[in-house]
């Protein structure tokens, strides 16, 4: 029974990660989600059903369009397989709870505004201000193992790190990334999204140090930080708890 509801919740991910691949790709743009219909970027030619199966369609066609043979992105396919995959993670690990609920939630949002970040290196704030009344709405109903004012503080306190870190750096970081600390902060609290940055820093340093070994960027090359705290702020919610307690332990 849970492989049958795995693979459901896949599929659903599977359709709703292709949608948040037009809506992190068009509204940066200012364009509507709605209209017009999917078409290639090249050529213009409108896509149609057989081009729009997520995944399926870009192994079919091997990653070009079906009418013009340009390039596909390989965002597109990668934004519906990690959104499905994530889905699956978070009914795995949670269960039917509300919990599972603001995770999806989470999910996404931060598969949104990594696509969208790494594309514009834009964190758009009408997609944070979609996102944001729902998770406050979520953690009033269920505030979990935490006091309300964890989460409150959370999100003051996401905020406050990128705010101080912008200004020392003068423009080091984005503030969408604040924004985003802030909105993510309100839904794992206080401890969390301070474990979430501090393990964004570390992946970020290790990929970034990694891509700089392998000549694919340079140090004057502004690199996107959203998709760090993105993967920080996942692996924080779902193992956050049990990665304070062992730290803990490990200081007697």
């Amino acid at each position: 029974m849970t492989i049958l509801i795995a693979v459901y919740i896949f599929i659903i991910g599977l359709v709703l990660g292709s949608f948040f691949n037009v809506v992190a790709l068009r509204v940066p743009e200012k364009q509507s989600i709605i209209h017009p219909p999917s078409s290639c970027p090249k050529c213009g030619t409108r896509l149609k059903s057989r081009d729009l199966i997520p995944v399926l369609s870009f192994i079919f066609t091997k990653g070009r369009c079906r009418y013009c043979k340009t390039k596909v992105s390989a965002l597109y396919p990668l934004g519906e397989l990690a959104t499905g995959l994530l889905f699956v993670w978070i009914y795995l690990h949670f269960g039917f709870t509300w919990e599972t609920m603001i995770g999806l939630m989470l999910v996404s949002l931060l598969v949104i505004i990594t696509i969208s970040d790494l594309s514009y290196m834009l964190i758009p704030d009408k997609i944070l201000l979609f996102f944001f009344p729902f998770i406050i709405m979520l953690r009033l109903v269920f505030p979990g193992d935490q006091a309300w004012w964890s989460y409150v503080l959370g999100a003051v306190i996401g905020y406050g790190i990128v705010l101080l870190i912008a200004i020392v750096s003068r423009g080091g970081m984005g503030m969408g990334d604040a924004k985003l600390l802030l909105v993510c902060g309100f839904a794992v609290g206080l401890s969390h999204i301070v474990v979430a940055f501090v393990l964004a820093c570390l992946i970020g340093s290790l990929i970034g140090g990694l891509l700089l070994l392998l000549k694919i960027t340079t140090r004057k090359q502004p690199i996107p930080f959203g998709p760090y705290l993105a993967l920080g702020i996942l692996i924080s919610y779902a193992y956050g708890s049990d990665m304070i307690h062992a730290y803990l332990s490990l200081l007697g």
